[in-house]
């Protein structure tokens, strides 16, 4: 089965990584040197610049442009595509049918962890093409079906927008280290154990027994503990994801 990425930026290259081993997989983009830039890096994809008129009858469309560039990227696309996926955030399978001719159409997000093949991926869409949608982006990492198209916003702003939130504790985290005198290298090295090892706890137990588990009567967990709730990072998280969540709502409307 061949797939054709559209865009070439950190999302697309990130899934190209994970589907080359078991896709042919093409990527269309608007600017070559940047398309070479991304062949040189994965030698194994086919690059190709977006034509003014790209015919994609009968292709299977991986739609990884910007919201924004929705508009101008399909005025250049010609012909019936068998399937598309898209991976712009917000944007509804309503707007996507007004602007691209398919005959199914399906909304993923995926994340950045799909180049290490480790992707959080939600899916929804046309049913009829559940089975081979969740066939594909299995190849990136572990996938979820979601029935509605605002399950897919909120999912957008837990796993698509996730990586950056951890990413950001774990700077912290590891800034915290350093300050109290420990150096980066060593601080860095525990904060990325810490998270590997805290993904495999989170596969059997719920996050409040992880925390109970730890947290010893008048010791240091706890002590950390007070001063995260004092300074409200669990409020401050709950509303990163609602207001990422109300962000790809306001990107729908667009």
């Amino acid at each position: 089965m061949k797939l054709t990425l559209i865009g070439n930026g950190v999302m697309a290259q990130a899934l190209a990584k994970g589907l080359v081993k078991s896709y042919e997989v093409e990527i269309l983009g608007r600017n070559l040197n940047n398309l070479k830039a991304v062949q040189n890096s994965i030698p194994e994809v086919t690059i190709k610049e977006l034509a003014d008129n790209e015919n994609i009858e009968g292709k299977n469309i991986v739609l990884c442009v910007k919201p924004y560039a929705l508009e101008s990227v399909s005025a250049r696309l010609e012909g019936k595509a068998n399937s598309v996926y898209s991976v712009l955030a917000g944007t509804t399978i309503e707007t996507l049918k007004n602007q691209i001719q398919s005959k199914s159409y399906i909304r993923t997000m995926p994340n950045v962890a799909a180049s290490y093949s480790s992707s959080m991926t939600t899916l929804t869409g046309d049913k009829a093409l559940k089975l081979e949608a969740k066939d594909i982006f299995s190849n990136i990492g572990e996938v979820v079906w979601v029935d509605t198209e605002n399950q897919l916003d909120i999912a957008t702003a837990v796993a698509g927008s996730g990586p950056a939130f951890l990413a950001l504790i774990a700077e912290a985290m590891t800034d915290g280290g350093v300050k109290a005198g420990l150096d980066r290298a060593t601080t860095a090295k525990l904060v990325q154990g810490t998270f590997n090892g805290v993904a495999k706890l989170l596969e059997n137990q719920h996050p409040a027994l992880i925390k109970d588990s730890v947290m010893s009567p008048g010791g240091t967990t706890a002590a950390g503990i007070e001063a995260l709730e004092e300074n409200g990072t669990r409020n401050a998280m709950i509303k990163a994801i609602n207001s990422a969540y109300n962000k790809a709502c306001e990107l729908g409307k667009k």
